[in-house]
């Protein structure tokens, strides 16, 4: 079981993914400061408001005859720094891997057009076999 597990934590894509959700958090980190910082007080200025966790309030009435405010200007951040997010990763990740796929589907497709022979059918394999069989059979 030890040995099973030794394995798996040494094969290169555990290592990989370990590697990319720490610079995942790291960058998370930065996008975060980004909006937090720059992003949210500039939009939060269009609305009024210090940053956009405060923007857009509605006042609702509660139950017990109270107010609950409900801001949402907070989910327009969220959407904002997960929309910052994917970007990144899109051009930083997706394109650069998506073009790699694209070279490399080319290469293989222009190696793929020179003749290459065909592997020998089942029922070839078989009689070579037996022929191979008959004359050990035949020096016997």
């Amino acid at each position: 079981m030890l040995t099973g597990f030794r394995e798996f934590i040494l094969r290169g894509n555990v290592i990989d993914l370990a590697v990319a959700v720490v610079i995942g958090a790291a960058f998370t980190g930065v996008v975060n400061a980004l909006v937090g910082s720059v992003i949210n007080p500039a939009i939060g200025a269009l609305f009024n408001a210090e940053t956009l966790a405060e923007a857009l309030p509605v006042v609702i009435p509660t139950l017990s005859g109270g107010e609950a405010t409900m801001y949402f200007g907070a989910v327009i951040g969220a959407v904002l720094n997960f929309l910052i997010v994917a970007a990144v990763v899109y051009v930083a990740l997706v394109a650069p891997m998506n073009h790699l796929r694209r070279v490399a589907e080319k290469r293989r497709q222009a190696g793929a057009t020179e003749a290459e022979p065909a592997p020998p059918t089942e029922l070839e394999l078989l009689s070579e076999i037996r022929d191979l069989l008959a004359k050990r059979d035949a020096a016997s």
